[in-house]
């Protein structure tokens, strides 16, 4: 079909190790590449997966959720956790490119997938709960003191924020000490999502970084800068906008080929659903 014609566009990432068929980056673990032409909207929809966008180029477009119209730049992630009503938008000049990540392996094993459509949201007017109600880390509205607090109060986290705070948290640290953030829930401190969690490292200018060995499931997307990895043995060169996927209990090191500039990966894991079923390690 012509890219033109198309109303979804995805590249779905599947793992030719775990059956090309079966759409895994991981046993756990969803990944596609998604694009959008200027003009392009999609219907309204809700679904049982959890899923997240993280933005990899372009500007222009947006992902209104439960009526939080919600900017795309890149570096951007955005949450469409499961349930929630979510469409999108592209108001720019050129294409965008997002890279999905659903917990959808595991929810289709359990028989307990499905979407469904409903009439076009109305954006609200007004700015989303990353510019307006979560600004610093340490204080949030008093309100949510007082009331339940909903369960994906933060959809946005922008990637000028984060990216801020992982050089100022770099600053802090000794040379030995890995950079890397995790997106939570902010009234909460837990993940973001119920099944899979999110995180940003920062590889400093010439950094060489051993992971710790996790029972695990990951896939690290390059946001930007080039280095190699080695995944159990195995050598990767990575640049930006590559993705590696990392197998369960897998011995990782990390290399940032540059020595005058940091680079930096987003990392998608099934860690939170390990923790729930009480098989969680680190070694």
């Amino acid at each position: 079909m012509p890219i033109e014609k198309a109303e979804r566009r995805v590249l779905v990432l599947a793992n030719p190790g775990l059956g090309l068929e079966n759409m895994q980056a991981t046993p756990t673990i969803y990944v596609g590449m998604q694009l959008i032409m200027p003009g392009e909207t999609a219907p309204n929809h809700r679904h049982t997966p959890s899923a997240v966008r993280f933005v990899v180029e372009g500007e222009g477009a947006a992902t209104i959720v439960n009526g939080e119209v919600c900017p795309m730049e890149k570096g951007d992630l955005i949450l469409t956790p499961p349930g929630l009503w979510h469409q999108h938008e592209h108001n720019g000049t050129g294409p965008v490119i997002w890279l999905d990540a659903l917990d959808l392996p595991l929810v289709y094993a359990l028989e307990a997938s499905y979407c469904i459509e409903g009439p076009e949201q109305v954006g609200r007017n007004e700015a989303d709960s990353s510019q307006t109600r979560f600004t610093r880390a340490g204080v949030l509205p008093y309100s949510l003191l007082r009331n339940t607090p909903p369960p994906y109060p933060l959809i946005r986290f922008p990637w000028s924020e984060v990216r801020e705070a992982l050089q100022a948290y770099g600053s802090s640290l000794g040379p030995d000490e890995l950079v890397q953030l995790a997106y939570v829930n902010p009234t909460t401190g837990q993940p973001c999502l119920p099944i899979l969690g999110f995180s940003a490292i920062m590889l400093r200018s010439g950094e060489e970084r051993s992971l710790r060995r996790r029972s695990a499931s990951a896939v690290l997307h390059v946001i930007s800068g080039s280095g190699q990895a080695e995944i159990d043995g195995m050598s990767f060169s990575w640049d930006e906008s590559d993705t590696l996927a990392v197998p369960t209990h897998a011995e990782v090191r990390l290399v940032n080929a540059s020595g005058n500039r940091p680079a930096y990966l987003f990392v998608v894991d099934d860690a939170p659903m390990q923790h729930k079923l009480g098989f969680y390690e680190e070694f």
